[in-house]
């Protein structure tokens, strides 16, 4: 009894103690329970990041591919670019396919997808004035079937075509109508596919990076795929990572023919990672950063980054509130919890911080691949609820039934 005063006595003495004794029972926890939340989630969120860094495959890291040998001959290609209403930076991008310096047959197929702003007549405005204008053979596709994607049916059209070429291609390259390549491209990547024997070999295109929206999230899109399809796991024939970048896809025509063509991802949202996956089940992949490989595609807005996250979002969730509920808690412990933590919990969420510098110095180099200011990096967190906004906004389309479009055309699907 006596122990029982002296312990009531401490309390009310102690400012600490009177807070705990003053409080009913199960309201709340003191402040020495939350010191401890405090810690144990600055704790969680340090070894989250010592993970992704020492054990994602170094997906943080900055690796430009090495030149390969030449091959001893220099197989047939054909390039295979489709264009939905593309007139607007055509002029750039499809005269740079044409006038590659590759040593072998090579031709170029400009399939037009239905476009209304005469894509068309520009492409053969634009190879009139080429010196290789001859490589260029513009189809129009038919109507899309049922069940397939826009640009899936015009690579499939595509490839329809250059299946009566003579010679017959070796390699399809696909790469899309918004994209300029160096004269070289096509030379490394035929000389990387053939010696090191890939059925597909892709480059991430460096993205455009000039607008004040396109500065702040352009890099975390690129940073956000490789930790999610670390290149290095999908360079490696014992992983099941597969992934692609659909700018630029150097494929095996017989691999493609393999897998029974493009009607193997007829109704993929997410074509290039659809194609690497099937195309992985029969031969080693490969995908890399581009070198100079660049789009032109612009984001000049937060509101075009915010619709085209959101477009397909949720498609890569697989329609999943279960993966939906999870990649929210996954940010929010990734990106969101350390500064949050490392700003308000004191000297016990030292953890935080650390997890924080530990994000900070992974996310550096690739804004030095995209040649942005390094004071950016510590802001990464602020990027990553951009993101998870988008994301939930993605889920809420398809949950409304609004479905996602591109260009005129639904391309992600309305809830059923």
């Amino acid at each position: 009894m006596e122990d029982n005063r002296r312990f009531s006595a401490d309390a009310t003495a102690s400012p600490h103690g009177a807070r705990c004794a003053a409080r009913p029972q199960g309201a709340s926890f003191c402040h020495g329970s939350r010191v401890e939340i405090t810690f144990a989630l600055s704790l969680v969120t340090l070894v989250i990041w010592i993970v992704l860094v020492f054990g994602r495959h170094g997906f943080w890291r900055v690796r430009l591919p090495e030149p390969c040998p030449a091959p001893p001959s220099w197989p047939a290609v054909v390039a295979i670019i489709p264009a939905r209403n593309e007139a607007d930076v055509l002029a750039d991008t499809l005269a740079s396919v044409l006038e590659q310096d590759y040593a072998g047959p090579f031709e170029v197929i400009l399939v037009d997808d239905h476009s209304t702003d005469g894509t068309a007549a520009h492409a053969h405005q634009i190879a009139q004035g080429s010196p290789r204008a001859a490589r260029l053979r513009v189809v129009a596709a038919k109507p899309l079937p049922m069940g397939w994607t826009g640009k899936v049916w015009a690579q499939a059209e595509g490839l329809a075509a250059a299946a009566l070429m003579a010679p017959e291609p070796r390699y399809v390259w696909l790469t899309d109508a918004d994209i300029w390549h160096p004269a070289g491209a096509l030379t490394e990547l035929v000389s990387r596919a053939q010696s090191e024997g890939r059925v597909l070999t892709s480059l991430m295109v460096r993205l455009r990076c000039v607008s004040w929206a396109e500065r702040a999230l352009i890099p975390a899109f690129v940073f956000f795929f490789a930790k999610l399809y670390p290149f290095a796991a999908v360079n490696d024939d014992q992983q099941k990572v597969a992934a692609a970048a659909g700018g630029c896809m150097l494929a095996a025509r017989t691999s493609l023919a393999q897998i029974g063509g493009m009607a193997a991802i007829q109704d993929a949202l997410i074509d290039d990672c659809a194609l690497a996956q099937a195309l992985k089940r029969v031969g080693p992949i490969r995908l890399d950063l581009a070198s100079r490989s660049a789009s032109r595609r612009r984001y000049d807005t937060w509101g075009s980054i915010w619709n085209m996250i959101a477009r397909t979002a949720f498609t890569q969730l697989r329609y999943s509130s279960v993966l939906l509920s999870g990649t929210v808690l996954g940010l929010v412990l990734t990106y969101a919890l350390p500064p949050f933590l490392s700003l308000t919990g004191g000297l016990r969420a030292w953890p935080a911080l650390c997890a924080w510098v530990l994000m900070t110095c992974a996310y550096l180099p690739i804004l030095r691949y995209y040649g942005r200011n390094p004071l950016w990096a510590p802001l990464l967190p602020l990027v990553a609820l951009f993101y998870l906004g988008a994301t939930l906004e993605s889920a809420r389309r398809y949950w409304t039934g609004q479905g996602g479009h591109w260009k005129g055309r639904a391309q992600a699907p309305r809830r059923p």
